[in-house]
């Protein structure tokens, strides 16, 4: 498969993804106190919402890659 083609999936993939779900979230560990051999840190889960807009722009780039990745 040629590249623009590749690039043009996964872009369609992930709009389609983040479309489905709404964003994503990730987990971050930070330590509070590190003395010696005492670690004590806590976690925090963020979420990051992908309005439907974006997801919309994704998958017609997406497309739009696609298009022109076969055309060459």
């Amino acid at each position: 498969m040629k590249a623009l083609v590749v690039v043009g999936v996964v872009l369609m993939l992930a709009g389609v993804a983040s479309l489905v779900t709404g964003g994503f979230s990730f987990t971050h560990q930070k330590k509070d106190v590190d003395a010696g051999p005492i670690q004590i840190s806590h976690e925090s889960t963020k979420h990051v919402p992908v309005g439907p807009i974006v997801s919309g722009v994704l998958i017609v780039c997406g497309l739009g890659l696609v298009v022109v990745g076969a055309k060459k």
